[in-house]
């Protein structure tokens, strides 16, 4: 009896390493885990997911939203078309009327109520001009000789003219100036400007809104073109640079 237990005693006993430790067993996640191929196919998997996911997502993302309005329910509940509806016959009523206006484009006009009863009596100096066309744009102040910034209208028999807006704008400018007269400046949109020189008198304040032909004053006599006697001097400035106002203006007056 002693020596069957004696024979069996070794094969229950752990096994021993020479330090007469016992010996760990390996487990079965270590076995798999010391394979060469379950890193790569663990990051495929995970890669695959990963992709998986995102085509869901952008499925999902590209579905219309249901935009088929909700009615109103027996319990009187207001749905989103009735809502959208209301907030729109609001808006409507608080809204100016004339900011639903869509503003048209003006061209400038000629800054007098009939050029039939004007003409140009002193033309724009163009520096790409002939020396007829510069001596005929130069202004004599005493000795000296001045370019001309604009051109100058008057009547053939020198009596005073409504002086009106060329283009809708706001009045940026009302002075006196000793040797031009009464001044009126107006801006425009489009980075435009208009001056009006030589006023005997003027009809409109700095900052007032005024509409294309409106009048802004009457011709009068200024001490630097005297010679000129009533007339008005009109000069135009885009981006703040004097243009000729003659290729601005229209040709059929």
């Amino acid at each position: 009896m002693n020596e069957q237990n004696n024979k069996k005693k070794p094969h229950e006993e752990s096994p021993k390493i020479a330090m007469g430790e016992p010996v760990v067993q390996v487990s079965a996640w270590k076995k798999l885990l010391s394979k060469r191929w379950v890193y790569p196919a663990a990051y495929m998997a995970a890669a695959a997911i990963i992709l998986t996911l995102v085509w869901v997502y952008q499925d999902a993302s590209q579905k219309p939203l249901d935009s088929t309005p909700a009615s109103v329910s027996e319990d009187g509940v207001v749905g989103t078309q009735d809502l959208m509806a209301e907030d729109n016959a609001n808006e409507g009523l608080g809204e100016d009327p004339a900011a639903q206006t869509v503003a048209v484009a003006e061209d400038l006009a000629w800054p007098v109520a009939s050029m039939a009863d004007v003409s140009v009596v002193k033309p724009f100096y163009d520096s790409e001009g002939s020396a007829e066309d510069h001596e005929a744009a130069l202004v004599q102040y005493n000795d000296t000789f001045i370019a001309n910034t604009g051109i100058d209208l008057a009547r053939s028999d020198n009596e005073s003219f409504e002086v009106t807006a060329a283009m809708g704008g706001k009045v940026t400018r009302v002075e006196e100036v000793p040797l031009y007269g009464l001044v009126v400046e107006i801006t425009h949109a489009n980075n435009l400007k208009t001056v009006y020189e030589s006023l005997a008198d003027v009809t409109v304040k700095q900052d007032d809104d005024v509409k294309q032909g409106a009048v802004i004053g009457t011709a009068g006599r200024n001490e630097i073109e005297q010679e000129l006697g009533n007339h008005v001097h009109f000069a135009v400035y885009e981006n703040d640079e004097l243009i000729n106002p003659s290729s601005v203006l229209p040709k059929n007056q």
